[in-house]
């Protein structure tokens, strides 16, 4: 009953997405008549994209300076959770080009995500803008990600005359997770509305692809999770490092399961990372960033939703240019996700918005989103794990997590 608890509202997103499909199937192209519902539904979401990002980055940023002083655990952490983001995501790309994700429809025709001209005007802008309010536009996410870190950081640097506004943008980010939830709950209607409209005009075979990308995300998801796992806690600790790893990570799986929330799994990984040897002063810093800040599942599931939007809309997922850029968002999605239950719809917005697809894409992302949000869970909750004993391994002075 927990467990029904925790995931109602992928069960009740599940039903709607059925009930849609069935829909489309019966009424065929008649059922357009109900794509406002879907529409209006994606247009809040679009509404709150801007200040959920905004408040996520800076507050988290803010709020670690808060917390802790920045020093060489914070160092060495950073570079253990972007040297384990980045491995995930370029092996799920391996799997990807191995197992190629074949949509039989395209949505629409082939969208150039590329910008013109040479490419230090490309840098500029997508790195920047000329005016304030064109950084509330969802076409311009990475300048804004740009400003809400440098407002963090800038908030982070602001020590005691910072305090009050640290905690606006805690409390803001509060607000906005909240108000993402409220929009959330109709997401079952307004997904099954837009299911029902791809189902009636574009036909059955759209299921192929979402079944396709699953069968990849849980079979490679599972073996990152036994041998990818495994072989951290070897470079941790050896042989003894995997033993005492896998030992004590079985609360913690139980628990990601259970409650759907990595956030909500931190009391367990805590208890876990000091029986795998790992000292408090390192566990009580890396594990509750972890939640915030490290999400391997986050990264796998966001290079899968990607490869699956260039096949709907006719864009080939294998040139360099594609592939550095889609290691880079899995960075930022690693950090903007929300350590929540379906905290991931903030990924799949910024995926998007940063390749500048139309608004067709976001559906497509949700529902991958919601289907493989139980592993992610898992991986991003108990991956801050593995993370801990790493960060003891290397950290100058110490020797590895375990004996």
């Amino acid at each position: 009953m927990r467990i029904f608890k925790n995931y109602s509202g992928i069960f009740w997103l599940l039903g709607g997405i059925a009930g849609g499909s069935i829909a489309g199937l019966l009424l065929g192209p008649k059922v357009a008549v109900i794509k406002p519902i879907g529409d209006i539904f994606l247009n809040l979401l679009f509404t709150a994209v801007i200040p959920l990002v905004f408040f996520a980055i800076a507050s988290a940023i803010a709020h670690i300076e808060a917390s802790h002083r920045l020093g060489k655990v914070l160092g060495i952490m950073s570079i253990v959770f972007l040297c384990t983001i980045l491995i995930s995501a370029f092996l799920t790309i391996v799997a990807v080009w191995i197992f190629p994700i074949h949509q039989q429809v395209t949505l629409s025709h082939a969208v150039d995500v590329e910008s013109p001209g040479n490419f230090g005007e490309q840098l500029t802008r997508l790195l920047s803008v000329g005016e304030f309010y064109e950084l509330l536009s969802r076409k311009n996410m990475l300048p804004f990600i740009i400003f809400s870190v440098l407002v963090g950081l800038a908030a982070m640097r602001a020590g005691e005359r910072g305090v009050a506004f640290r905690k606006f943008l805690y409390s803001g980010n509060e607000v906005m997770k909240d108000l993402l939830a409220v929009i959330m709950k109709i997401a079952p209607v307004g997904l099954g509305a837009y299911f029902a409209y791809q189902v009636g005009t574009v036909g059955p075979q759209l299921f192929g692809t979402y079944a396709h990308s699953l069968g990849i995300y849980y079979g490679f998801g599972t073996i990152y999770f036994i041998v990818g796992f495994s072989f951290y806690a070897f470079v941790a600790g050896g042989f003894n490092g995997i033993k005492i790893f896998w030992k004590n990570n079985i609360i913690p799986t139980l628990t990601a399961v259970g409650t759907g929330s990595s956030i909500a799994t931190i009391p367990a990984n805590l208890e876990a990372v000091q029986r795998m040897g790992v000292p408090a002063s390192i566990g009580n810093v890396v594990v509750p960033l972890g939640a915030t800040l490290h999400k391997d599942g986050s990264s796998i599931s966001s290079i899968i939703k990607m490869a699956v939007v260039f096949a709907m809309f006719g864009k080939g997922f294998n040139s360099v240019d594609t592939v550095l850029m889609a290691m880079g968002i899995t960075v930022i999605v690693s950090i903007v996700e929300g350590g929540i239950p379906n905290g991931g719809y903030i990924g799949e917005l910024l995926v998007m918005s940063v390749y500048g697809f139309p608004v067709e894409a976001l559906p497509p992302l949700l529902i991958i989103g919601t289907l493989v949000d139980p592993l992610a869970t898992i991986l991003n909750a108990t991956g801050d794990n593995v993370a801990a004993m790493l960060t003891a391994r290397f950290l100058p002075g110490r020797a590895a997590a375990v004996s």
